[in-house]
């Protein structure tokens, strides 16, 4: 179940990657508990025979909603979301959309929408669905550096501070990413449900205690350049913290590569004024020949 929840999301990844013909309106969905959502996603492709929605829990592996044929007008819904009203799908013409009436808590996670033809099945990006209660108190506070600035190949740890007052080690840590260019945040580390990080706080009766989370990235490229994202699942609920950005100063390389510039002009130049210092010894030898 580990290796399937690990592996999911690389699929998802890959299969994304190749000129997908799977187009979502939005990436990243917060709401509250009791409204509406819907999870819009159109196949532009010919190809696509069956669609399908699967829902991720965070932390957990991927589970399957629903599936509907192309020209069908009913889904056909799996596991606990068979005959639960609050779960709809409406298809035709390309159109995969899933709207989910009344959410709860635990509705939030991660949804991919998927487009089958024979052995191959294309998924979308993905989207994060957070649903927060209005309601709730005594969630976590989470603190995190504001910006990280370091040279390509360093290596730099990003840390998360949590303070949580009650639901004291119940809750599970994730790490999210949010490169520029791209759409919406993507998970890519989660903690799992630990407290072997966690100190307890040294008042006595006091229900609070604080951890610290690590996110070490090694061997930096412009590629790792974006806001990192520590987010606690703790009482039902999801918090994010602030984010961290993580600037990946090109200065040293472009330095270096003005330098490699500069010395093969310095090299052209110096070919040139030997030919051209060769061309005049030949002539004044010519010439000195004729005298």
């Amino acid at each position: 179940m580990i290796a399937l929840c690990l592996i999911f999301p690389l699929l998802v990844e890959m299969a994304g990657t190749e000129s997908s013909s799977i187009s979502q309106e939005i990436g990243l969905i917060s709401g509250n508990v009791g409204d509406t959502v819907v999870l819009r996603c159109f196949n532009a492709g010919d190809m696509g025979i069956m669609f399908s929605f699967y829902k991720q829990p965070f932390g957990n592996v991927p589970q399957l909603i629903s599936t509907i044929y192309k020209y069908a007008r009913n889904a056909t819904f799996y596991h606990e979301f068979k005959g639960n009203p609050r779960f709809s799908v409406e298809g035709g013409q390309g159109k995969n959309n899933l709207m989910i009436t009344d959410v709860e808590l635990s509705d939030s996670g991660t949804y991919y929408c998927g487009s089958a033809y024979g052995y191959m099945v294309e998924f979308g990006q993905g989207f994060i669905l957070i649903i927060k209660d209005s309601g709730s108190r005594n969630m976590p506070v989470i603190h995190q550096p504001v910006s990280e600035s370091v040279q390509p190949g360093d290596s730099v740890t990003l840390n998360c501070t949590i303070h949580t007052e009650t639901c004291a080690g119940e809750h599970s840590v994730y790490w999210f990413r949010h490169g520029s260019g791209e759409s919406h945040p993507g998970i890519i580390y989660t903690h799992g449900e630990r407290s072997d990080q966690c100190e307890k706080s040294l008042e006595a009766g006091s229900p609070t205690q604080s951890c610290v989370y690590n996110l070490p990235k090694r061997n930096l490229s412009l590629s790792d350049s974006g806001t990192y994202y520590c987010a606690v699942a703790s009482c039902g609920e999801i918090l994010f913290g602030n984010g961290t950005k993580l600037d990946i100063e090109a200065g040293g390389s472009v330095d270096l590569l003005l330098f490699v510039y500069c010395l093969a002009i310095a090299l052209a130049f110096a070919f040139i004024l030997i030919i051209l210092l060769a061309c005049m010894i030949y002539k004044m030898k010519n010439m000195s020949a004729v005298q």
